[in-house]
């Protein structure tokens, strides 16, 4: 499949995405939006991909919305149409996708673009990255997930704290803070994010993708209903290809190579 806005490659088991509209600092038009939601579509279906890694071209991760790009359509714009239709549909398929979902966050993650790096399953970020919650500059409330995933991060006090100052949040706060993995140096970005990304591709990624399903399912459950869901994911993990090797493996004192079946 060709796409306009965004590269897609595959190598080793990992399905990169990139944004690519440097020219705007990788802000979302529709197009994009679009572009970005079939990506993960495609990495999803394809058993040979085993993890996916998200990225922008040029300076920046993403700066959010074109607001351009909707200032042209006048009044008769929904902001929350333009939501439910877009944003939404990407951040359900980013965490939907039952592979790790590493965010190499090159650059500035701004508005929308910051609610899309936390949908990442893992954040690994360039000293020189930065986020910010740019809704109240404009007038709105953060959008795309941020309030959902931002809070349960690094707290309610802390990210209320970011939505009405719109202050700039630098890597090195964001990794103190719990909000990213690991920050690097900038231009050992792409190589420690390849160790990691091919590091999950090699993993048991049935495994995996079962314990995203369970934590994102169990944040809206009881502790009775988690351990009990808990217990039929771990059932289904059991009677894996990847859970006898891993058992075998062990007891033939060997590294295990796993299938992600």
């Amino acid at each position: 499949m060709s796409y306009q806005t965004i590269l897609y490659e595959t190598a080793n088991g990992v399905a990169k995405i990139t944004l690519n509209r440097p020219e705007t600092l990788n802000a979302f038009n529709d197009l994009m939006i679009e572009e970005t939601t079939n990506a993960f579509k495609q990495a999803g279906r394809d058993a040979a991909v085993r993890c996916v890694v998200l990225t922008g071209s040029g300076r920046g991760f993403c700066s959010g919305q074109d607001l351009a790009d909707t200032q042209e359509r006048g009044d008769s714009f929904s902001i929350g149409d333009h939501l439910r239709h877009g944003y939404h549909q990407l951040i359900k398929q980013m965490v939907r996708l039952e592979k790790p979902v590493i965010g190499m966050i090159n650059g500035v993650a701004a508005g929308a673009g910051c609610g899309v790096a936390l949908a990442c399953d893992i954040r690994i970020v360039s000293d020189k990255a930065s986020f910010v919650l740019a809704f109240s500059r404009v007038g709105l409330l953060p959008d795309s997930g941020t309030n959902w995933f931002l809070p349960r991060l690094i707290g309610y006090g802390r990210a209320y704290e970011l939505a009405i100052t719109a202050d700039r949040l630098p890597a090195d706060k964001a990794l103190a803070w719990g909000m990213v993995n690991q920050v690097v140096p900038h231009d050992q970005l792409g190589e420690v994010t390849t160790a990691w990304a091919e590091r999950f591709a090699n993993g048991a990624t049935k495994a995996y993708g079962l314990a995203k399903r369970a934590m994102y399912k169990s944040m809206g459950m009881s502790l009775d209903e988690a351990l009990e869901y808990e217990a039929q994911l771990q059932e289904i993990a059991g009677k894996t290809h990847d859970f006898k090797e891993g058992v075998q493996a062990f007891l033939e004192k060997r590294v295990p190579e796993y299938k992600g079946y």
